[in-house]
């Protein structure tokens, strides 16, 4: 949803003053699409490098909680889904988006909380590889694979000196397939729901679902007023922002190289751990990261 489907204030403009919306509008066109991406996967890990930051007040589950709520409450207010004409299929579908949705982000964060930024972002995208490469049919696709294999070999903790957990690694799996799902069910969310009331949906059903869980963890906490607003950044940042951003940047440029540049989210990951959270990787493991996005690119490359 771009700044001008937000709702105004009622008192008029003054002549010759642009709209809010107008400026924004502007301020976006102004911007390359290829730039736009670049701040929407900035914006994401960012967020996810606050998340993980909060980790030493709240666990991982309670931090997922505070997330989605908070953005479920902006994204309700800005694109209340509309139930009225949907089938009961419709509404089952928008139940497993959602709860795809929120399993995916309580996986990531319980992931974040054992690896560091940028090696549980490639693990996670073996998801997304997995649906570009399986929608081809080249043999060269099975480069790709060898390729992300080798780097998730080179991640394994194998030897007693890599620091590296294997729960963590399970559940960054767990998030990349996840995430694969959330690809395959959110086009067919958007045939049933109108405009971006499907995604408003799902994350009111992850919210609904995460609750218990994340509730039970934080407790009290989840009130203080600090860590509510560091929450709101963390959802603006995680998801509102760089949604809005994503559909912007789709509006002009083609999903390929769309596809393309999101490759680049495990390294922007790791830069993003290296600079917000100071995590210093290893050589074999920023190798790996580059296997991961190699492959990414080479598979979506293929998929055009």
């Amino acid at each position: 949803m771009t700044a001008d489907a937000l709702p105004g204030p009622a008192e008029p403009y003054k002549p010759g003053l642009p709209r809010p919306g107008a400026v924004l509008r502007a301020a976006s066109d102004a911007i390359p699409p290829s730039g736009l991406v670049l701040l929407a996967i900035l914006s994401v890990q960012i967020g996810a490098g606050f998340a993980k930051d909060l980790f030493a007040q709240l666990p991982p589950s309670a931090v997922v909680f505070l997330r989605i709520a908070l953005s479920a409450l902006i994204l309700g207010v800005v694109a209340r889904p509309r139930l009225k004409g949907l089938t009961w299929s419709d509404l089952g579908i928008g139940v497993a988006f959602g709860a795809t949705l929120g399993l995916m982000n309580l996986s990531f964060y319980e992931a974040l909380a054992r690896l560091p930024m940028g090696i549980a972002v490639a693990i996670e995208f073996l998801g997304p590889l997995g649906v570009a490469v399986a929608a081809s049919r080249r043999r060269l696709d099975l480069l790709w694979v060898v390729l992300a294999g080798s780097g998730i070999a080179l991640l394994a903790p194998w030897g007693q000196a890599s620091g590296l957990s294997w729960l963590g690694i399970g559940f960054a799996l767990v998030a990349g397939a996840c995430w694969a799902g959330y690809i395959l069910l959110s086009a067919a969310v958007g045939q049933r729901f109108p405009g971006t009331g499907g995604v408003s949906f799902a994350m009111i059903v992850a919210c609904l679902l995460i609750a218990p869980v994340g509730i039970g963890s934080g407790g009290a906490d989840l009130l203080r007023p600090e860590l509510l607003l560091i929450g709101l950044g963390v959802g603006l940042l995680s998801s509102v922002i760089p949604y809005s951003i994503e559909m912007e940047a789709l509006r002009r440029m083609p999903k390929r190289v769309f596809g393309i540049l999101m490759s680049l989210e495990p390294a922007a990951a790791a830069l993003v751990g290296l600079v917000v959270l100071g995590e210093v990787l290893q050589v074999r493991e920023w190798a790996a990261i580059g296997c991961v996005v190699v492959a990414s690119v080479g598979a979506t490359r293929s998929t055009g």
